[in-house]
């Protein structure tokens, strides 16, 4: 997943990133500190960076693209990443299409936060009065007047990569005046919406993300979670078990039962048949007797 966040200053965008970055296990890249960590290494580019920056100039474009181009090589950026502070311009932008194409790869979302620019300066205004009455310290960057020559830097900038990456079909744009967690849930949905990821696979790139204590603690939940049902699953087969030789006995109880039952049975209808037949024969007896005398 490769992203880009836009937006103008105090929008929420790196609130917006950290909460990627978690949840999809993707990475954040500053440009920023991919210069300052690219002068620490040493490498051709930081090294062309570092004399430049010394010598109070800017950095250009292509030496930049050139750092980008070398930290999503490396492997924790193999599973995506989000560009923050980067492309500022159009010639930027399309620099950055040029290397994702030279590397196969593909841009795929631009999510723009859309926020109302007085809201945003009466948010400031509100947050450095309140710090002012607690008497604590506001910062430079933090006031009102700075907040306004940003916006107007924005404007006149990166506003046009708005139009930019609109035409090609990559924008999409969200409410950045909702709470937080509902501006997370736009994103996931519009990433969702674009195939950027897949429904069933975002929490496992989200679990590879979690530190190793919360996955070594899930694993062990998870094991007795299934040791659980694993102990459950005998103590119903033990008392399956039980079940069925209280059925075999209650059978063979039965067939004694009806046995005897029967033998009983048989026993009262002969001596029943019997004594049918001595009171017969009692009876027929006397009658011959009878008739032998009376021919005598």
């Amino acid at each position: 997943m490769r992203i880009i966040l836009l937006g103008p200053p105090g929008s929420g965008k790196g609130t917006q990133a950290q909460l990627l970055v978690q949840r999809y296990g993707i990475v954040q890249l500053s440009t920023g500190e991919m210069l300052r960590a690219a002068v620490a290494a040493g490498t051709p580019v930081g090294l062309k960076a570092k004399e430049i920056m010394a010598s109070g100039g800017l950095v250009p474009d292509e030496i930049v693209v050139g750092i980008i181009s070398d930290r999503i090589d490396q492997p924790d950026a193999k599973n995506g990443f989000i560009l923050d502070g980067f492309p500022r311009t159009v010639p930027q932008a399309e620099a950055l299409d040029d290397l994702l194409k030279h590397k196969h790869l593909k841009l795929d979302a631009v999510i723009e936060l859309r926020v109302n620019e007085s809201a945003l300066l009466s948010r400031v205004e509100t947050r450095v009065a309140q710090m002012r009455e607690r008497g604590e310290e506001v910062r430079v960057d933090d006031t009102p007047e700075v907040l306004t020559k940003r916006l107007a830097s924005y404007r006149s900038q990166t506003e046009p990569l708005i139009h930019y990456y609109s035409e090609r079909r990559k924008l999409s744009t969200i409410d950045g005046m909702m709470a937080i967690d509902e501006v997370t849930r736009a994103i996931h949905r519009q990433l969702l919406a674009l195939g950027a990821v897949e429904p069933k696979t975002h929490a496992r790139s989200a679990a590879k993300a979690a530190p190793a204590k919360t996955a070594r603690g899930t694993r062990t939940a998870a094991k007795k979670s299934a040791q659980k049902p694993a102990k459950s699953g005998k103590k119903a087969a033990k008392s399956a078990r039980s079940a069925k030789k209280a059925a075999k006995k209650a059978v063979k109880g039965a067939k004694k039962v009806a046995k005897k039952t029967t033998e009983r049975t048989a026993k009262k209808a002969t001596k029943k048949t019997a004594k049918k037949a001595v009171k017969k024969g009692a009876k027929k007896a006397p009658k011959k007797v009878t008739k032998k005398r009376a021919k005598r």
